[in-house]
């Protein structure tokens, strides 16, 4: 079958329609689940480390969910919601891990200033290739303090050297990749992929529970099938240079708005609210099954 269409997450018009509403939710979470369990076993974690993890996820999530119902967050009402037992509520009280850092991390600010800022253009309009060790702007000195004012700058190189994405050519630092990507065994990588992951879904979830079309947040996939292979990645190289003007416009336009917001700040008594974003793109393609029923019981996308 040859088809485009274009999917968003809605929220359910009528739950009710639905015998056995949690089975439905479970059928759906089996499809998220899949790819993380197959990184998982890839990285050797067994299903009684993800239980427990899972176990931590259940209790911080329903502590949240007692505190926005506005009740007392209390071990028998986490075990009552979570169904995770009193017993390991109160032991896991003193053994909750850190989550991943939301933030972007210096080298990756610094490294996308680079590709984004205008003061970083060649004559062509293009981000430079090279810019001075040292020096003022545009250099990659300049940039790093800019970027961040509490690590130096050689630190900041250092780290991207060690990420393959630049090396140095006597006085001049080369810039050796057009995205900031990390090795997929560095720790960052996962950290990244973690926190990306975690901020899509939950603009899926919240636009499944709003009601309110205004309300709801960019969450939406264009998906073909009946591609040929070559097809198909002609259409990823354009995903890239789609996202690469995205990308640009949205760096600049959030750093306007940042320089807007200090000035505002500025001049206001008392601390004002903040908020933060994340804006992202992905792209995706496989090879079709010549048979569904080869893959009987796995769990599936349904389209």
């Amino acid at each position: 079958m040859q088809t485009v269409t274009l999917i968003m997450s809605l929220s359910s018009s009528d739950p009710d329609s639905v015998d056995d509403p949690a089975a439905e939710v479970l059928a759906d979470a089996a499809v998220m689940l899949a790819p993380m369990v197959r990184w998982l076993l890839g990285h050797g974690v067994p299903l009684g480390a993800l239980t427990r993890t899972l176990k931590q996820v259940y209790l911080d999530e329903g502590r949240s969910e007692l505190a926005r119902r506005g009740q007392r967050v209390t071990d028998s009402a986490l075990s009552v919601l979570t169904g995770v037992h009193r017993k390991d509520v109160r032991q896991m009280q003193t053994e909750r891990p850190g989550r991943p850092a939301l933030a972007p991390t210096p080298a990756a600010m610094l490294f996308t200033r680079w590709i984004t800022d205008l003061s970083c253009r060649d004559a062509e309009g293009r981000p430079r290739a090279s810019l001075p060790r040292q020096g003022p702007a545009p250099s990659f000195e300049s940039l790093a303090r800019e970027v961040c004012s509490d690590v130096h700058p050689r630190t900041l190189l250092e780290e991207l050297l060690r990420l393959g994405l630049v090396r140095v050519d006597g006085e001049e630092v080369l810039r050796l990749s057009d995205r900031f990507v990390l090795p997929g065994r560095d720790p960052a990588a996962a950290q990244a992929m973690a926190v990306n992951v975690a901020d899509h879904l939950a603009a899926a979830v919240h636009n499944l529970g709003c009601d309110l079309p205004g309300r709801r947040l960019l969450e939406q996939s264009v998906f073909a099938e009946g591609l040929s292979p070559q097809a198909a990645a002609e259409l990823g190289v354009l995903a890239r240079a789609i996202w690469a003007e995205a990308l640009e416009r949205m760096v600049r336009e959030a750093e306007q708005r940042l320089d807007r917001d200090r000035d505002r700040d500025r001049d206001a008594e008392g601390a004002a609210p903040v908020a933060r974003m994340r804006f992202g793109v992905y792209y995706f393609t496989d090879m079709e099954d010549a048979d569904d029923d080869d893959d009987a019981g796995r769990a599936r996308p349904r389209r």
